[in-house]
């Protein structure tokens, strides 16, 4: 039985190497759509930039679900891999595609369903909520092929192959870079292009993250009943608590929605540029969490908790560093953003507090994703739902409310960054405090299946 690939080697070049090639990936896709907000911004309709903001705001939801299942994956299939038990991880890997695939099947009918109330709740009015609520339509359905190929490439990241998990978000990428112009200007399709380019895209994804991870690297068991049966309630015990922490983000982002939609369609604009250039500037820090997961995962289920320790610490070395090279770029590059998207006035004001203050705030909002990976895969995730939901449902919506009505629409980014700030801090430390207290004796939760039937017949397939 081969030995997984954290369990030797340095924790620092096992974080690098692994954010690396996930930041590089996700960071492509977020400039793809960037692009794609740029594409739309040349028909010089700020309604449909706004639109786009709003269908966002709402759809982050459903992709934040997929991300919290793809954790759960990673961690039940690390910690296998980690105790040496390959078989099981393959069986854990297919039940999880399929029960990711029925989570967001259901999610992506109840949007569609009620996405002219969820629009409209937004703030959105007119002619924006309408294209808005059209967008949501056309793109939605596509977050079931997104799950399988989130929950590929979490298996081929718990097994430590972080450049096929790269390849695949690289290869979509490009498909949607050439894509999107011609749907978009050529073809005069507008928004509907953006919707179909998307659909597209999230296909692709699916297609070659099987093929890497169920084909070529032979990680994944075809799922059946058996197999969804027993890894349930493992799979549930990190995916509903992962889930519920992961919607504390696009929650945050809907109530900021909320407060920046009375100033206009301008600041929505300039708020659905901030929310694609932070997750543009920001890659490395929101793959962090993802990359680390497995790194945890075998090293506890290799029993070896220094390892642990080490990880955590160079995980929060590497957040500090990427944030002021990030920031200090960002400055730099804020007027040409300004000129390349057409922002003016009250817009341009929004852009320059986020490169200015938002930004800077990650140096501490890198922290919670840390402490959030340190939960989700040594046993404590309901902690993990904790702290994101402090900071994004309990402190960013008053916080920006407040400041909004001081400074008004860039108020929005100071109290979205304060409240990343503080609850940011506070989550890393208590994170090192949990991870600190790791060993032989202590407790972890560890949810385990139940003893499966016929292993030659996984063995085969």
């Amino acid at each position: 039985m081969s030995q997984g690939r954290f369990l030797t080697g340095s924790t620092m070049g096992h974080v690098v190497r692994m954010t690396a090639t996930g930041a590089f990936g996700i960071t492509f896709v977020f400039l793809v759509d960037a692009a794609n907000l740029l594409w739309i911004s040349q028909l010089g309709q700020p309604q449909l930039v706004a639109a786009i903001g709003f269908a966002y705001a709402i759809q982050f939801f459903s992709v934040s679900s997929g991300v919290g299942m793809m954790i759960a994956a990673t961690a039940l299939v690390s910690r296998r891999i980690g105790e040496g038990d390959r078989v099981a991880a393959r069986r854990q890997a297919g039940a999880a595609i399929a029960m990711s695939c029925a989570v967001q099947g259901a999610i992506a009918l109840l949007i569609v369903l009620i996405r002219h109330e969820l629009v409209a709740l937004a703030g959105a009015t007119g002619e924006t909520a309408r294209l808005a609520a059209r967008y949501l339509l056309f793109t939605v359905p596509s977050l079931v092929p997104m799950a399988v190929a989130l929950t590929a490439s979490g298996t081929l990241r718990a097994e430590g192959y972080g450049a096929k998990a790269m390849y695949i978000t690289l290869g979509s990428g490009a498909l949607l870079m050439v894509l999107d112009p011609i749907f978009i200007i050529w073809w005069g399709w507008g928004l509907d292009g953006a919707a179909l380019g998307l659909v597209l895209f999230r296909f692709c994804l699916m297609g070659l993250a099987l093929f890497f991870a169920a084909y070529q690297h032979n990680l994944i068991a075809r799922p059946d009943w058996t197999g969804v049966r027993d890894t349930w309630r493992p799979y549930m015990g990190v995916a509903l608590p992962a889930i519920a922490s992961q919607l504390a983000t696009p929650a945050g982002n809907y109530f900021l929605t909320i407060v920046m939609a009375p100033f206009g369609d301008d600041a929505v604009a300039a708020w659905a540029v901030v929310g694609r250039l932070t997750v543009l500037a920001f890659g490395g820090i929101f793959a962090l969490s993802g990359a680390i997961g497995g790194i945890f995962g075998q090293n506890l289920g290799a029993g070896q908790y220094d390892r642990l320790r080490s990880t955590y610490r160079d995980a929060l070395i590497f957040c500090g560093v990427y944030t002021l090279v990030t920031w200090g770029v960002l400055l730099a590059v804020t007027p040409l953003v300004i000129d390349a998207f057409g922002l003016n006035g009250q817009g341009a004001d929004v852009l320059r507090a986020f490169t200015l203050v938002g930004a800077g705030a990650f140096i501490f909002t890198g922290g919670l994703y840390v402490s959030s990976a340190a939960f989700n895969n040594l046993g404590k995730p309901g902690r993990s739902t904790l702290v994101g939901w402090i900071k994004d449902g309990v402190l960013s919506w008053p916080l920006a409310a407040l400041l909004a009505s001081l400074f008004g629409a860039t108020g929005v980014i100071y109290g979205q960054a304060a409240a990343g700030a503080l609850m940011g801090g506070l989550a890393a430390l208590w994170g090192w405090r949990y991870v600190a207290q790791l060993g032989p004796e202590a407790h972890i939760a560890h949810p385990v299946a139940r003893p499966w039937p016929n292993l030659d017949r996984y063995r085969r397939r």
